[in-house]
């Protein structure tokens, strides 16, 4: 595959995945706003829906949006845009992750959502923030290898509720029926693990201490510009 080729179908892949959450967000929001019948086990949403609705806010833009960091050409064409970007997508990002280990740790969840779950959902919204916030600061120091490598680790977490759609369908494919308690803790935490190790092999797909590739490939910039943050 040519890197232009990679270039458009990596961003158009990505958003393919962000389809499930931005879908089911706008089904939640819809109903918390009254709009639709209630979702099941939507009635704990009702008791506390700020958290909800900045959550889904945030997932929204931060996956859509975020897609489009990784087509080079666009990047390229519209350096402007990418900073511009940039700005909104960290404090989506964060918020994304806040309001989820805020829900994770105060809403009231079902009796299936606790335990390992939680373990999984707190690890993965900590690291989210965290990544955020360390990219941020590579790029304030104009370190661009760095900010690249932790925007994208970043966006791996960030985009697990994607992956967890498709690992759930072929669990449901392969058993025909729901995953128990423990089964859906694993799958969970193997969707935001299978997206780590993605992010991993971007990050490293390029010569040991070189910048991302050329301009032209997908997880590439300007090479060394902080023109490109």
């Amino acid at each position: 595959m040519t890197p232009t080729k990679a270039g458009r179908l990596i961003p158009a892949g990505l958003l393919v995945l962000s389809a499930v959450p931005v879908l089911a967000g706008a089904a939640r929001a819809a109903e918390l706003a009254g709009g639709a019948a209630i979702l099941p086990d939507g009635a704990r949403f009702h008791a506390d829906p700020v958290p909800v609705m900045l959550h889904i806010v945030g997932v929204t833009v931060y996956s859509v949006l975020g897609a489009f960091q990784f087509a080079p050409g666009f990047r390229r064409r519209r350096p402007a845009w990418h900073r511009a970007a940039g700005r909104v997508l960290v404090p989506c990002g964060l918020l994304a992750a806040l309001t989820g280990l805020w829900m994770t740790l105060f809403s009231d969840l079902p009796a299936d959502d606790t335990g390992l779950l939680t373990v999984f959902r707190l690890a993965a919204g900590t690291a989210m923030a965290g990544s955020l916030a360390l990219g941020f600061a590579a790029i304030l120091r104009r370190d661009v290898a760095r900010h690249r490598a932790w925007m994208i680790r970043a966006y791996a977490l960030g985009m697990g509720a994607g992956t967890q759609a498709v690992l759930f369908a072929v669990w449901y494919a392969a058993t025909g029926g729901d995953a128990h308690a423990v089964a859906r803790a694993l799958l969970h935490g193997l969707a935001w693990g299978i997206n780590l190790a993605v992010a991993e092999w971007a990050i490293r797909r390029t010569a040991p201490g070189q910048p991302f590739g050329g301009a032209d490939q997908p997880f590439g910039g300007v090479r060394g510009s902080a023109a490109d943050s």
